[in-house]
């Protein structure tokens, strides 16, 4: 499943499901609004809402078959039949934002260091994230300056907007793929999920993002790590409130 319902509707946060099976702390339901996580992204949390009160969504576990384990707080519950489901809004708005801005900043260091790749990334949902880079002589205070194009990018609000390429343009086009080692992974037709930052970033991606920059609070550039001979980790962090 490498369409998810999160992309087709990102302002579904609330809807109905049915159990479809269940085990004892997991349930597989019809259909989910969740992002399950990946990519150094965290998967989305959320309530879900029975006859007999409520359970927290901590995650989801994808099984060999490619079914939907939705993880919950208690491991003994058992649940069944229809369910409400609320995701929680305010984490996939941090998570989405600190992604979206990932974007911007492996775009910045793209341009600025001749095509670079990234060699890793964690988006977390208390406000931070780090990426790394394929670097090695570099003057790290290159990298600091790079807070000022990112802020500015939040500033002028640019639209973010998705789409769809063929898995024979994605191999043919230079950038596309950002990563060292690996990529988002196909729709059943072959083709990859790409996230577009207007004038700015164009890479394919399986992530939750924002549609506009300005809805990123500022970042800060906080620290630039030496991660082996050729690794360069920069840690950034919202340096104001997330807005709604």
């Amino acid at each position: 499943m490498a369409v998810y319902l999160c992309h087709e509707q990102p302002d579904l946060l609330e809807h109905e499901a049915v159990v479809v099976e269940s085990r004892p702390g997991a349930v597989l339901l019809n259909h989910s609004a969740l992002h399950p996580g990946g990519g150094g992204q965290l998967g989305d949390t959320a309530l879900l809402g029975t006859l007999s009160g409520q359970r927290r969504i901590t995650g989801i576990e994808i099984d060999s078959e490619g079914r939907w384990w939705h993880l919950l707080d208690d491991p003994m519950a058992q649940i069944d039949g229809e369910v409400l489901v609320s995701v929680d809004g305010e984490r996939r708005r941090r998570i989405a934002a600190l992604h979206t801005m990932s974007h911007v900043l492996n775009a910045l260091v793209f341009d600025e260091f001749d095509g670079t790749l990234v060699t890793g990334a964690q988006i977390n949902d208390d406000g931070t994230g780090r990426m790394d880079f394929d670097l090695s002589e570099v003057d790290n205070d290159r990298l600091r300056a790079l807070a000022d194009p990112l802020n500015m990018i939040i500033a002028n609000g640019v639209n973010v907007a998705t789409d769809y390429v063929s898995a024979d343009e994605s191999a043919s086009t230079a950038g596309l793929v950002r990563s060292l080692s690996v990529a988002p992974p196909p729709t059943p037709d072959g083709q990859l999920r790409v996230v577009i930052v207007e004038g700015i970033d164009r890479q394919a991606c399986g992530g939750t993002h924002l549609t506009n920059t300005a809805q990123s609070p500022p970042l800060s550039i906080d620290k630039i790590e030496n991660k082996g001979r050729r690794n360069r980790r920069i840690r950034f962090s919202a340096a104001g409130p997330f807005p709604h």
